[in-house]
């Protein structure tokens, strides 16, 4: 179903970003369906209405977490307006130290079509504007090449290694950690 560009928090010329709802489960689970071969080891979004309603719920209702659907914008397909992929940022800390840990994933039929790179530009724009965070952090697995070039690609500077930092995949995982604060970020 395509999504009303009204509903966009920013756009970009193919793409736009929005706030996950609810309805959105039924499109967002199918996808992640289709693309557990395009995630597995790096992640593992929810693939039933059940799942998806206890994560979307969680990024709603959270202060401490938002999350943005990256929308393709009427491209006069059949996926017009469809969910090319997502945006989460959590662990956001106010005060002192405005940052954010953002966490992605394209689904498959957009990897690999630059969507990612719009889609992720537009939500640290916006979480450097409307949300006025000062500072954003990717921390990426070191195997995962793809995720790898794309914080590179938006910017993003590698600040350091952590071993074993985050459970996944049922082991303790080393992560790389790249990072990004408002001041590197042209207004455009």
């Amino acid at each position: 179903m395509p999504h009303n560009a009204s509903r966009h928090l920013a756009e970009g010329p193919r793409v736009g970003i929005r706030h996950f709802t609810y309805e959105d489960g039924a499109e967002f689970t199918a996808r992640a369906r289709e693309s557990k071969n395009l995630h597995h080891p790096w992640l593992f979004p929810p693939d039933s209405v059940q799942a998806y309603e206890a994560y979307a719920g969680r990024l709603i209702e959270d202060p401490t977490k938002a999350g943005f659907l990256i929308c393709e914008k009427d491209a006069g397909t059949t996926d017009g307006g469809s969910i090319a992929g997502f945006v989460n940022l959590n662990n956001i800390v106010h005060g002192g130290f405005l940052s954010g840990a953002l966490g992605y994933g394209a689904f498959a039929h957009a990897a690999g079509r630059g969507l990612m790179r719009e889609g992720l530009d537009l939500v640290v724009r916006y979480a450097f504007g409307p949300m006025r965070l000062h500072r954003l952090e990717i921390n990426v697995q070191p195997g995962n090449a793809a995720s790898i070039a794309l914080a590179r690609a938006c910017g993003f500077h590698l600040e350091g290694f952590s071993p074993r930092m985050l459970h996944i995949d049922g082991a303790w995982r080393d992560h790389q950690r790249w990072a990004i604060t408002a001041e590197s970020v042209t207004s455009g």
